[in-house]
């Protein structure tokens, strides 16, 4: 816990132990179980219950939020009936007695989601998040138009690879040649109007934990949720940016129908999906330069000797996704 400055004496506050019911006379071990790019998590068992919890310590905002972890925190609290997601027990985001926001949630066991096996899992585990029905005073982000503001955002930080003096001229202009195909993609989808929900945005497969048939199976990481359509979700799924990100998996397109069809299957009589394939189609390709730009940004970033997180696995997967074999791929299946 020494890497990050003040935690170790954080975790002996008495505002924290009384908020836990954790007896101050009483030594907890607390021991490093993962980190992502904005979240460092530590397990530990409470003392008195021996139940498995989780302290996710939140170092940075990928949604420029002030204070992010209660975002987080507001959100499981909504998603907690689905039966799908880690249940929330403790927050703090005042940052007054560490520089960091933290939360306590209850640990869930599972292995990450295997593309090949556990496909049609992933979808009912969907299927239930997204039944959730969300109050009209959500704290969710919602964007009017969503497609565009994931275009937005890819245009964002791109800019960050644009602007540095390290980034490589071809690959530069290929990327705003695919965001410029992609602007024209977008230009005569319709601004969608149906049914809305929390969706998760960042569906990689180790946020998933696999217990396998007729176990139970959860959907974790909810640093990014908004309010909007599920095709959203589905089209991050199933694009390759994203299969490709922890795996060397690439769906077919066969496959990525029949995951769709699964969906709507475990839907039915809970909400109308609509043209559901039709609105995932546009979110592939979209949620592709989302990955590439992310990415980009991403490979500055870990050029700074500073960076408080760093993961020599996500530093290569940065370099596989910015080769040119890679880019090619994905300019000449969805933007040519």
């Amino acid at each position: 816990m020494e890497r990050i400055n003040g935690l170790r004496e954080y975790v002996r506050r008495d505002s924290y132990l009384e908020a836990l019911a954790i007896p101050r006379d009483i030594e907890v071990e607390y021991k490093m179980l993962a980190q992502g790019e904005y979240n460092i998590n530590y397990i530990f068992i409470h003392p008195l219950t021996g139940q498995k919890l989780l302290l996710r310590v939140n170092t940075a905002s990928q949604m420029h939020l002030c204070d992010q972890i209660q975002y987080e925190y507001k959100t499981l609290l909504d998603l907690r009936e689905s039966g799908r997601t880690p249940k929330p027990v403790y927050v703090d985001g005042s940052m007054k007695y560490l520089n960091y926001g933290v939360m306590v949630m209850n640990f869930l066991e599972g292995t990450a989601l295997d593309y090949i096996k556990n496909l049609n899992l992933a979808a009912e585990c969907l299927a239930d998040i997204h039944s959730m029905r969300v109050d009209e005073g959500t704290h969710l982000i919602s964007p009017e138009n969503p497609l565009q503001a994931v275009l937005d955002e890819c245009n964002q930080m791109a800019q960050t690879y644009y602007d540095s003096v390290l980034a490589n001229q071809m690959k530069k202009s290929q990327i705003k040649n695919m965001l410029e195909m992609g602007r024209k993609k977008l230009q005569d989808a319709g601004i969608y109007t149906g049914y809305r929900c929390c969706i998760n945005t960042e569906l990689n497969s180790t946020n998933f934990l696999i217990n396998g048939e007729n176990r139970p199976n959860y959907l974790i990481d909810w640093e990014k949720p908004l309010l909007g359509d599920p095709a959203q979700d589905l089209g991050h799924f199933l694009a390759p940016t994203t299969t490709f990100w922890k795996t060397d998996v690439i769906l077919t397109q066969e496959e990525m129908k029949l995951f769709v069809k699964h969906y709507e299957q475990s839907v039915a009589g809970r909400f109308d999906a609509g043209n559901l394939q039709e609105r995932v189609d546009l979110y592939v390709p979209i949620t592709c330069l989302r990955g590439i730009t992310w990415c980009a940004m991403a490979w500055v970033q870990y050029q700074n000797p500073d960076k408080l997180i760093r993961n020599e696995s996500t530093y290569l997967k940065l370099e596989s996704y910015l080769d040119k074999q890679f880019l090619d791929r994905i300019e000449n299946q969805y933007f040519k």
